[in-house]
Parts: C-alpha cells; sequence; structure tokens
C-alpha cells in the first residue's frame, strides 16, 4: 500500500530531516555544549510555567472594579511575560542565539495556510458539537459577560488579550521548546513539549484536554515542518473565537 503523500509530506519526511540534523548537530558539538543547551530549555520551561502558575492570580495592578476582567488581565499579561520574556531572556542571555531561530521564520510561509486552513475546517464539527455541553457553556468565554452587559469595552479588550496570549503560548510550546530540543533530541522534542502542553488544560473541559495532546503533537510537527509558529498561532485564535462565538450563540446572546 502507497503511503499518502501528505504523510510523507508532513510525518516521514519531518521526522526524517528532524533526526538527520540532530544526528549532525551531535556529532559536531560537544556533549557539554549540547546537554547545555538542552538543560537550558527544559529549566527555562519549568521556570516560565512556575512564574505562570504562581503569579497570575496574585496583585492588584489592575482595578478597573470589575473583577472577573481585572483578573483574566493579570492572567493575560503574566501568560505573556512568561511564556515570551522569560525564554527570550535564556535566548539571548544565556544560549546567546538569535530569537529568530526558535519560530519565527516569516520567509516562505505564505504558502503554507493551507494546511492549517483545513486542520480549521477539520475542528469546526467537534467545536459545534462541545459548544453543546453544558460545561463548554460554562467555560466559554472565559471572560463570562452578563446577559444584559455590552460587549464593548470588556469582552472585546479580553479578546485582544487572549489572542495575544495565544501566539505567546505557540512561541513558547512549539518555538521554544521544540525549536530549542529538537537538535539534541530530534523529533522526541514534540512528545516532550506535549507532556506540559497538555497539562495547562487539566482545567479545561476533559474533550478539549485530550484534543490538546493531538493538536500539540500535529502543531509540533507543523513547526518543524515550516519553521515557523506564526500559522499555528493564527489557527489557535481562529479556534478560540470560534467556540468562543458558539458558546455565545447557544447561551443566546445573538
Amino acid at each position: 500500500m502507497q503511503t499518502p503523500s501528505w504523510w510523507k509530506t508532513y510525518v516521514t519526511d519531518v521526522v526524517d530531516d528532524t533526526e538527520e540534523a540532530s544526528e549532525r548537530y551531535r556529532t559536531a558539538t560537544p556533549r557539554a555544549r549540547a546537554t547545555f543547551k538542552a538543560i537550558t530549555v527544559l529549566l527555562t520551561s519549568a521556570l516560565a510555567l512556575w512564574f505562570i502558575n504562581f503569579t497570575r492570580e496574585g496583585g492588584g495592578w489592575l482595578t478597573t472594579g470589575n473583577l472577573s476582567f481585572d483578573s483574566l488581565f493579570r492572567w493575560g499579561v503574566v501568560s505573556v511575560v512568561g511564556y515570551v520574556l522569560v525564554p527570550i531572556l535564556a535566548i539571548r542571555l544565556v544560549l546567546r542565539e538569535s530569537v529568530a531561530e526558535y519560530g519565527l521564520k516569516t520567509r516562505g510561509i505564505g504558502r503554507t495556510w493551507r494546511i492549517y486552513g483545513l486542520l480549521y475546517l477539520i475542528s469546526v464539527p467537534f467545536i459545534i458539537f462541545a459548544s453543546t455541553q453544558t460545561n463548554f457553556q460554562e467555560t466559554y468565554p472565559f471572560y463570562q459577560i452578563a446577559p444584559d452587559e455590552p460587549w464593548w469595552p470588556y469582552l472585546w479588550i479580553w479578546w485582544v488579550i487572549y489572542a495575544a496570549q495565544f501566539v505567546a503560548l505557540e512561541f513558547f510550546f512549539r518555538g521554544f521548546m521544540v525549536h530549542g530540543l529538537k537538535l539534541r533530541y530530534g523529533i522526541t522534542s514534540v512528545f516532550v513539549m506535549v507532556i506540559p502542553y497538555v497539562m495547562i488544560h487539566f482545567t479545561k473541559p476533559p474533550l478539549e484536554a485530550l484534543s490538546a495532546i493531538v493538536g500539540g503533537t500535529v502543531l509540533g510537527f507543523l513547526s518543524l515542518k515550516t519553521g515557523s509558529v506564526w500559522w499555528g498561532a493564527a489557527l489557535h485564535i481562529a479556534i478560540a473565537a470560534t467556540m468562543d462565538l458558539l458558546s455565545l450563540w447557544q447561551r443566546g446572546f445573538f
């Protein structure tokens, strides 16, 4: 049976190319240097996740009088700092490398949008089904708008913060972790990344947390294929926007 072309392009070739690059790197790079980089990426990842988890609820540095919005705003800002600033400091100050090499490639990614568009279309039926579930409607949007509350300003501002958080999240997991570990561990870097990625979904509905394993793996492979996390961030934002709008629709907001 012939292997489908898409499987070869997005799985077999990615595995082969990543493993070959890893073998060349480990052959040419002193073991101490390779180990130092891997440890730096892993410890920085742990530190960033610790920072986000234990500082997102603290402090009163934003007080609009809307307690729900204030809490979510702090969570969004802390997430962006943890997912972006902490890794960038490690890349520039400790590893002395270019941040662009960690999944921020832009050249040539325009023609790769189709695969991400297809993934979005595949996800829509599952999102529609999930939107009919009570636990889904109770979770999304994270900012629980009151029935008589206008969408502006709090819901719209929250959506901007939410989108920025997804860009930061993609950079951290599919950029910093995957590209930071790929030369040392090859394709295994994707599966190392998936472990903490699914864990941050443990507060979500069970099916969403389960889908994070699949989604994280797919986006990890695509990040290795394209060298970029930008379309992955766009996909994540599109799915999140669809989830929020469907939840609002199911609850009779429009």
